[in-house]
């Protein structure tokens, strides 16, 4: 592959490692003027046109605040943890393709980063895995016992999600025959139905709860919960370091809501671009700003679940992961390779999975009915009790 072959990516490779850290500074400004309309209030509106600027006064606030470093802390591993957690987060991007590449292109021009890499959800899986060792060693280097019950905390949900999170993928990867990304977007390109969102709806409300649940996000912030930890793993953390922690939640809600798109929602894939796949580096950019648009809704669906729902307490979340998403995943996997054991057609796979999502759904709906009877016959039982 010549030099003329390989600028593209190298290109694109520069592009992202200099501007994911500018997006996710702009990420937490988004966040904020998220809030501020569900709460029906202005939001930063101060610095530049509409607050624009507002994270770029912020990064420099940040950079020159004084790096306050507590005397009881482990200072190697105190120092390495936040690296860790943004290096793992930024690594598991090289195998994530942001753009069309048509299959057997030869020596084409690539307009994306990722190489053709056949196990490249693996690949992804096994870096964004590493990055709970950031939160755990930063928990356990702080030497506090609040940063410690977040590290453990942190601990428990990774390793419990991370099974959800494999099962929800061993649908889309039987279906589609291979690990590789791009392979498994090409698999959707037959217009709207081609999607795997329609054929197993279930797997994917099981991969977006799981990668929200890995991505440390409410209503799954557990080890950062400041109503019971102060701020859980990242307590003893200021300045540019405690930065570094969020710098790494917010590509991770990247990556997340990127491989949502390009594993459920049909990638660069849309309903009348078929054609424009033969137009060139114009065709690319449609494709492109497709994958945006896609990711844009996602991350904004994320930000919006954070002034929507409740926090879980901590055995509500492990009992989640255990007695729900778990066995869900199981049967999900088992009615697509039932499936594809005996031919059915794909609107089966739909079928069984819509039927579990419900059933799902009606089975949790007479829990929460029962809890609320029995506390509300147990505070009868009070009142009656106090009354005599």
């Amino acid at each position: 592959m010549t030099w003329m072959n390989t600028w593209p990516s190298l290109l694109a490779i520069i592009i992202v490692i200099a501007v994911m850290p500018i997006a996710a500074l702009y990420m937490t400004f988004l966040e904020r003027k998220i809030a501020a309309w569900v709460q029906d209030r202005v939001g930063p509106n101060r610095v530049g046109p509409a607050g624009a600027f507002q994270a770029i006064a912020d990064a420099v606030k940040i950079m020159l605040k004084e790096q306050v470093i507590p005397d009881h802390v482990n200072r190697g591993v105190y120092f390495v943890a936040p690296a860790i957690s943004v290096f793992t987060a930024t690594f598991a991007l090289c195998v994530v393709p942001f753009g069309p590449v048509p299959l057997n292109s030869g020596d084409g021009v690539r307009y994306i980063i990722a190489p053709h890499i056949d196990t490249g959800l693996m690949f992804l899986f096994s870096i964004a895995s590493l990055s709970a060792y950031g939160i755990i060693l930063g928990g356990w280097a702080s030497n506090n016992k609040y940063s410690l019950y977040g590290a453990v905390r942190s601990c428990a949900q990774f390793l419990s999600y991370e099974i959800p999170l494999g099962l929800s993928v061993l649908g889309v990867v039987a279906t589609s025959g291979t690990l590789n990304i791009e392979t498994i977007v090409h698999h959707q390109s037959s217009g709207w139905f081609g999607w795997n969102i329609w054929w197993q709806p279930l797997g994917a409300i099981l991969f977006f709860v799981s990668a929200l649940a890995e991505t440390n996000r409410l209503p799954f912030d557990l080890p950062e919960c400041e109503q019971e930890l102060v701020g859980g793993f990242h307590t003893e953390y200021s300045g540019i370091k405690f930065v570094m922690f969020f710098l790494a939640e917010n590509i991770h809600v990247v990556t997340v809501s990127i491989l949502t798109v390009l594993l459920f929602f049909g990638g660069w894939h849309f309903p009348g671009l078929e054609s424009q796949s033969e137009w060139g580096f114009i065709g690319f950019l449609l494709r492109f700003f497709v994958v945006y648009a896609k990711v844009m809704a996602v991350i904004f669906f994320i930000m919006l679940l954070r002034w929507t729902l409740p926090r879980f307490r901590f055995d509500q979340l492990m009992g989640l992961a255990w007695k729900g998403m778990i066995p869900l995943g199981l049967l999900n996997f088992f009615g697509v390779v039932l499936a594809m054991s005996f031919g059915w057609p794909l609107w089966t796979l739909a079928v069984v999975s819509t039927t579990l999502v419900f059933a799902a759904g009606w089975i949790n709906v007479g829990r929460a009915r029962s809890a609320v009877a029995r506390r509300a016959q147990m505070a009868h039982d009070v009142v009656i009790g106090v009354g005599n």
